[in-house]
């Protein structure tokens, strides 16, 4: 009897000693890297200049590098005005990519009154997407303006103005 206790006892210490000594433990460390925030500032407004109407509705489109065409009742007079592609200037990270996102829509409204035409076919250069190799980057922003059949004269604005969010990829 003595024996198969000292046996017993002798099992249990080595099961304990087996379950002790299969525990091991690991470590790592833990870091981060705190990067420039990506920033935007408008450089530019958009202005899509003199437009003449009749009474046909068309549109004025606007490319991202400051040319204009006409459609429809719209022509585009010889004293073309201001006209320029909105302009943003884009920093952060250099070597860093990050995308772009254009409105779908944008109203401006009569200084003097509550007519209104609406914006909208935003494009951009780059588009989608751009790339900061210097740490900085300009995107040049056009878009369509929708002039109705024998739409209001005077200036038409929107101080708010538009939105274009970027974002590191």
């Amino acid at each position: 009897m003595k024996k198969l206790i000292t046996l017993f006892a002798t099992v249990v210490l080595v099961a304990i000693t087996a379950t002790v000594s299969a525990q091991v433990t690991g470590t790592a460390t833990g870091s981060a890297t705190i990067i420039t925030p990506i920033a935007i500032a408008n450089a530019g407004n958009m202005n899509f200049g003199s437009i003449a109407v009749s009474t046909a509705a068309g549109t004025v489109v606007l490319t991202n590098g400051s040319t204009r065409s006409a459609t429809g009742g719209v022509t585009l007079p010889a004293v073309a005005g201001t006209v320029s592609a909105a302009a943003f200037t884009v920093t952060g990270l250099g070597s860093s990519t990050y995308s772009i996102l254009l409105p779908t829509t944008y109203t401006i409204t009569r200084l003097t009154g509550s007519e209104t035409m609406t914006v909208n076919t935003f494009t951009s250069n780059p588009s989608g997407t751009g790339a900061l190799t210097s740490g900085t980057q300009t995107i040049n922003v056009g878009a369509t303006l929708n002039v109705a059949g024998s739409q209001v004269a005077g200036t038409y604005t929107n101080a708010t103005g538009f939105p274009v969010i970027v974002n590191y990829n």
